[in-house]
């Protein structure tokens, strides 16, 4: 019997669906049509790959609301909330499709005499993109469209939570008139993904998820000597400084902190705030955030869906409960949200304060709706703590001093830094990471220099 997925949405626990995983014979044809259509695809103009990929991004907004509520029953996320996954996707994909002539262009070393020299980009032959359940779709854009304006094919792998979101995706390439073969989706399990990795079409492999997952993408591509794309999640931190807007930042750090149920790789899991502003933004963080109300995403009111599996919030739970123990305070009680259940994904919001880095819930990532908040005294305080993990994917500052922001954003280990902002890809920067959040970069002109190699052309023209 083949081996099939079962996807159990949080919203419920009905199961939403089913699907077969993809069988030896049918990954080696995919494979192959993929390695048969790049072929062709490769020695198309740059002009023919960003009308067809244009036609893609327009037939897949067409369906927003379809695609906003697949999230939803999916995943968990509220209904209010998941057609910006949609503008998302929009923003993203049509950047990087303008973006490419200039980063793809031939680079002109410069004069030689009796000599024409230039280094050309070409495509890596088939890009696996392996996405994540967490934001499906903005992950997968990420490495899928740039891949393709490059001249490579994809086939794309979506996590058993979201097989929907690789299966939307793909119709929307045959919607679009893609070549046959040049974009297809595969329902894979953990074994056959690394033998896919292994195979010698496979050009480069785009991963999103967990440490231990990257771990064993990197364990499956070994002598395989491609590249490989690593956004392995973080324990993202803020610090507010003496100087910042303080109504600003509350806002700003507890929608960062708890949008999607606290389910993002670059969420802020931690926020240090200057001894000034500290009770004044810790009362504001809790009168905002009693404001939630968690229930059933599929309602308009809900603010606060649940988790994408009880085991997860219990995960939370667990981080939670070890801080108290250890002498954290927990400054929200889980009764003023009714839906909150112990043993299923419905998970209440909680801010800790009293908080130190012997806890793991300031440590260990959480992935869910929880923040410790940390007082500190000066901007060096700050510094080290926010440097004090092995985590570096996006960090951020509240403050009115941009000056301030560059100097302290130069000693952070991170990504990203930003400055009264948070949680978000400016698809025009290189989205990247460093230590445990991995490595490679998505988006940006940068991001299309992982998805090509460089070719140098060295022509004697005088003899």
């Amino acid at each position: 019997m083949p081996k099939e997925l079962k996807l159990v949405s949080p919203v419920d626990g009905s199961v939403l669906l089913t699907r077969k995983l993809a069988e030896a014979a049918e990954v080696e044809a995919a494979v192959k049509a993929a390695a048969q259509a790049q072929a062709d695809w490769r020695r198309q103009p740059i002009e023919r790959r960003a009308a067809l990929l244009t036609k893609l991004t327009e037939a897949f907004v067409a369906k927003r609301d379809a695609i906003a509520e697949g999230i939803t029953r999916q995943m968990g996320r509220p209904i209010r909330q998941s057609p910006g996954e949609v503008r998302g996707f929009e923003e993203r994909a049509r950047y990087m499709i303008a973006a490419a002539p200039k980063a793809l262009a031939d680079i002109d070393v410069g004069p030689k005499p009796g000599f024409r020299r230039f280094i050309r980009r070409e495509p890596l032959g088939v890009v696996f993109v392996v996405a994540p359940w967490n934001y499906p779709y903005l992950t997968a854009v990420n490495a899928v469209v740039p891949a393709l304006m490059a001249g490579n094919a994809v086939i794309l792998k979506h996590s058993h939570q979201t097989p929907l979101c690789a299966e939307r995706m793909v119709e929307a390439g045959r919607e679009a008139g893609l070549p046959e073969g040049l974009f297809q989706f595969l329902h894979l399990d953990h074994a056959a993904t690394a033998a896919l990795i292994k195979r010698p079409e496979i050009g480069f492999v785009a991963f999103t998820g967990s440490v231990p997952g990257g771990r064993a993408i990197e364990e499956a591509a070994v002598g395989r000597f491609i590249g490989i794309g690593l956004e392995l999640g973080g324990k993202d931190p803020a610090y507010v400084r003496a100087d910042a807007d303080l109504g600003h930042a509350i806002e700003n750090l507890v929608d960062g902190a708890f949008f999607n149920s606290g389910q993002s790789c670059c969420g802020i899991e931690r926020i240090y705030v200057h001894a000034k502003l500290f009770d004044d933004f810790v009362a504001g963080a809790v009168e905002l955030t009693r404001k939630y109300v968690l229930d059933d995403p599929t309602k308009a009111e809900t603010t606060l869906g649940p988790m994408v599996r009880a085991s997860a919030a219990d995960f939370v739970r667990g981080q939670i409960e070890d801080a108290r123990r250890a002498g954290a305070r927990a400054l929200l009680d889980a009764k003023a949200f009714p839906r909150d259940r112990a043993g299923t994904p419905y998970m209440a919001p909680q801010i800790l304060v009293d908080v130190d880095h012997k806890m793991r819930v300031m440590t260990e990532e959480s992935f869910g709706p929880v923040v410790g908040i940390m007082k500190v005294a000066s901007d060096d305080e700050a510094v080290r703590l926010m440097n004090d993990s092995p985590y570096g994917l996006t960090a951020a500052i509240w403050t009115g001093d941009a000056e301030a922001a560059l100097r302290i954003g130069d000693r952070v280990a991170t990504g990203t830094w930003f400055m009264n902002r948070c949680d978000y890809l400016d698809p025009a920067l290189a989205w990247t990471g460093v230590k445990d959040s991995g490595h490679g970069c998505t988006l940006s002109s940068e991001g299309y220099a992982y998805l090509t190699r460089p070719k140098s052309f060295h022509l004697r023209t005088e003899t």
